[in-house]
């Protein structure tokens, strides 16, 4: 059990700049998907974001139509 808890120790007074800056992002991401996850998977939702399932379909058609 020892050898895992120093695998697994950190060392939060050494960490650089650059160490907080990727903990922060990577939690801020972690987070941030957490609420997308829920808001996309939330059956309230669901009319709302099929309504708009074939919006980057109909804007390719969109500018077809304009070059033409």
């Amino acid at each position: 059990m020892n050898s895992i808890r120093e695998y697994f120790h950190t060392d939060w007074a050494a960490m650089t700049f650059h160490d907080w800056l990727g903990l922060i992002i990577t939690i801020v991401v972690f987070l941030l998907m957490i609420v997308v996850y829920v808001y996309v998977l939330h059956p309230a939702n669901k009319d709302k974001l099929e309504s708009r399932r074939y919006i980057p379909l109909e804007e390719d058609d969109l500018s077809v139509e304009e070059r033409k």
